[in-house]
């Protein structure tokens, strides 16, 4: 996958914080803490050798190349000294001192804690081989390509201080808190930018954190308690299975998320995805859900439907394509995902479930759980308006109460924007 990402110590709570009291058997604390960072989905090419770089990522000011970060002592960090690799981390600072763009998500890895950066760092210069591969230059052009900015960038638009134990919570809901904010780096996607395209806020004190963002043409859904776009309705075991197996009762992974559970949640522990979930359920919904009434199943689209009335905008199209898998009442049949209340559909934005029609995605990649068939893509057999129609017809349908405003000029510009070997990539790189 070629994700265009432009974005983007003190712990006190001892064992609720250190991952060698829960990892996996089969990793070393060091690969673990790796794969809970998700490191090697910027950090690979498609089918390419882990943690060599050289993954394409566009940003507002022109193309980077993400960086080999193997031990090898000419083109990767092997040079590095623990010092070193913790400013590059914590700081986005490199070790001959130039500033790193913030696709590297620092301002949630300065949460990490002093040792589990020592683990990291061991396991970059000790577990993982060597591989000599020259890192690609930046495609920017000047003066977008001076670095020393963004020190004042990091300054003022940061926070660079370490996950502070909450007294207020156990140590279940700090682990899951240190790890959603942390290595999880959760909000680089699903907090919403600023201006200066900085996070708007780091944790959860802050009503913008997690509430959802549209990057790289997806919409990252909100993360709070809204009930109709957030996790409101979900239950902490709803949360921490999608974590770990990418599906549950209310939809499946698509998109940049598809191999956040490829890579990273679905190695990680029980223990850890439920802490995770404790901490997200606890996170209250956002000020504007309070006027969205819950959503609750409406029957009249599905008797229509079942009756031969497909006079709806979208409606015939939803039946020739969509209903055998999704059905007429759009609950999904067998490990199809649901459409009817499903909170990718009743998102703000239709950015997503457009993108899906038009590329399809793999099935989700994990050893464990359901296994969500592909999903075709629809863009060499439907117009755009026909996509824009039965878009806001599944919107509009089943008690479904979101927004009719997928049109065809945003389906068009959607399709240009993108194609159908990025939004299916995750399975070639995951073998």
């Amino acid at each position: 996958m070629k994700p265009a990402r432009f974005l983007f110590a003190a712990l006190t709570l001892v064992g609720a914080m250190d991952v060698a009291s829960s990892q996996s058997a089969d990793l070393s604390k060091g690969e673990y803490l790796a794969r809970a960072a998700n490191c090697i989905a910027c950090h690979t090419m498609s089918e390419g050798v882990p943690y060599t770089g050289g993954l394409r990522m566009a940003t507002p000011v022109g193309v980077i190349y993400s960086t080999n970060i193997t031990p090898d002592a000419e083109t990767g960090i092997g040079r590095y000294t623990l010092e070193d690799f913790d400013k590059a981390i914590r700081k986005g600072i490199a070790k001959d001192g130039h500033q790193l763009y913030p696709a590297m998500p620092y301002p949630s890895y300065s949460k990490i804690s002093d040792e589990d950066i020592k683990s990291l760092y061991d396991f970059f210069l000790k577990e993982v081989k060597p591989v000599r591969q020259k890192n690609s230059a930046p495609e920017i052009a000047w003066p977008m390509n001076m670095r020393w900015p963004l020190s004042i960038w990091n300054a003022v638009m940061t926070e660079t201080a370490p996950y502070v134990t909450n007294r207020d919570f156990d140590a279940e809901w700090n682990r899951g808190a240190y790890l959603v904010q942390g290595p999880g780096h959760c909000g680089a996607c699903h907090t919403p930018r600023g201006i200066a395209q900085q996070e708007k806020a780091y944790d959860h004190r802050d009503p913008d954190f997690l509430s959802g963002a549209v990057i790289d043409n997806w919409s990252a859904p909100n993360l709070r308690g809204d009930a109709n776009t957030g996790l409101g309705r979900w239950s902490e075991a709803d949360v921490a299975t999608y974590l770990k197996t990418g599906s549950s009762r209310f939809g499946s992974a698509f998109g940049t998320m598809h191999e956040v559970v490829a890579y990273s949640t679905q190695y990680m522990t029980d223990a850890d995805t439920k802490a995770m979930a404790k901490y997200l359920k606890s996170i209250p919904s956002s000020a504007t859900d309070h006027a969205q009434p819950v959503w609750v199943y409406n029957a009249t689209v599905t008797n229509e439907l079942k009756a031969g009335n497909t006079s709806r905008p979208g409606a015939n199209t939803y039946v020739r394509q969509c209903a055998s898998c999704h059905g007429m009442d759009g609950a999904g049949n067998a490990n199809m995902p649901p459409l009817a209340g499903n909170p990718a559909i009743l998102d703000k934005d239709p950015v997503s479930l457009i993108r899906v029609l038009l590329n399809g995605t793999a099935t989700n990649a994990n050893d464990d759980g359901p296994k969500v068939p592909n999903m075709p893509q629809f863009r060499s057999w439907l117009k755009d308006q026909e996509i824009a129609d039965v878009v806001n017809f599944m919107r509009t349908s089943w008690g479904n109460r979101a927004s009719a405003s997928a049109t065809s000029q945003r389906v068009n510009e959607l399709r240009k924007a993108t194609d159908v070997a990025d939004d299916r990539s995750v399975i070639l790189r995951m073998r």
